[in-house]
């Protein structure tokens, strides 16, 4: 699960960025290229935490997701379209973090002249849109020269510009491509365009001290944090941390929404293994059966699958053992088509 971070110039991303990784690093682009910093961080979970206290294993694993601090994007780039080196970046990520800056500060120049989170995001947003207007007129101008020339398949060209047409309408009524459902073929046929879009997005407001995130109507979920205090605060001890957050009654970092907010953003779920080598959390999506999420742990697994024993969450802790689980009736036997559901805790039967 990877996530891109992106956001005007002097919005604070590497600030976010830095919180989340606890460390100082900046990102900058260097000899004409992007340069882009990607770090792994741990997904909140008490159940993961609680799981550890029952059973004491030897490692105790969080589920993950990955962010990329990447370029800042220019006001007025889609005129041209993206550049390529950034649009490349964008394309490989599975969804985008909207940094937006709602801080003032007299030394660090807003790009635009004053601060304007509503204006910014807004805008930002129909950067992303134009570029896929701009990818999908290209890609429907393509499609009728090729057929004025001929010899191409006309089938494909017929299935092609019916679903591109599609695409410009929505994009054309100023509404972004995850606005629409697309069939299994379609989602395949557009799978090499990276149209921005598409992608799920988490906008994040980066605001000072005491500030409020405005109130913007937005069509997907945002966050609002304090970018520069909880980067100071990440780069304290645990201990010292503790201290400073209860000294300025701070209950729980913002940032752990925010990795919360992404985790969620993808549309994945949380499964369990457990015993005494090893605690841990892994990731499916959401839907997923019960031998396709065996495949998170090992393709073997899923080739080799027999049986999924399996307990939900609240049965274990509330029960206290698996022998209790078991004794109850709660721990249950589960073919491969089983659909997992978020807090199960599974243990996969295989002929490999």
């Amino acid at each position: 699960m990877k996530l891109g971070i992106i956001g005007l110039p002097q919005s604070g991303k590497t600030t976010i960025f830095n919180a989340l990784t606890r460390s100082n690093t900046p990102t900058s682009a260097s000899a004409g290229r992007i340069e882009v910093h990607t770090a792994v961080v741990d997904v909140p979970d008490p159940r993961v935490t609680k799981l550890s206290g029952m059973f004491n294993p030897k490692k105790t694993i969080f589920a993950k997701v990955t962010y990329a601090d990447i370029a800042g994007l220019e006001s007025g780039s889609a005129k041209s379209g993206i550049s390529g080196q950034l649009l490349n970046q964008l394309n490989q990520m599975e969804g985008l973090i909207l940094i937006v800056r709602g801080f003032t500060d007299e030394n660090v120049m807003h790009p635009s002249g004053t601060v304007n989170p509503l204006r910014d995001v807004d805008g930002m947003l129909t950067e992303l849109l134009l570029n896929d207007l701009i990818a999908v007129e290209r890609k429907l101008e393509k499609l009728t020269e090729e057929r004025k020339k001929g010899g191409t398949d006309k089938v494909v060209n017929a299935r092609q510009t019916e679903l591109f047409e599609k695409l410009h309408a929505t994009l054309s009524d100023n509404k972004p491509l995850r606005s629409m459902e697309f069939t299994n073929e379609e989602q395949k046929e557009l799978a090499s365009y990276g149209l921005l879009t598409r992608k799920p997005i988490l906008t994040v407001f980066n605001m000072g001290e005491g500030q409020t995130a405005p109130d913007a109507q937005l069509d997907h979920p945002s966050v609002a944090l304090m970018g520069k205090l909880e980067m100071e605060i990440a780069q304290l001890s645990a201990e010292d941390a503790a201290v400073f957050m209860e000294e300025y009654g701070i209950k729980e970092l913002s940032l752990n929404r925010m990795i919360n907010l992404s985790y969620d953003l993808l549309k994945v779920q949380t499964f369990f293994t457990v015993g005494e080598d090893e605690v841990r959390a892994w990731t499916t999506k959401r839907g997923a059966s019960a031998a396709e999420s065996a495949a998170e742990i090992h393709t073997d697994l899923q080739r080799g699958f027999v049986r999924a024993e399996v307990v939900a969450y609240e049965d274990l802790v509330s029960l206290g053992s698996m022998n209790e689980a078991k004794a109850k009736g709660k721990l249950r036997l589960e073919g491969k088509e089983y659909p997992v559901k978020d807090g199960d805790i599974m243990h996969i039967r295989s002929s490999l």
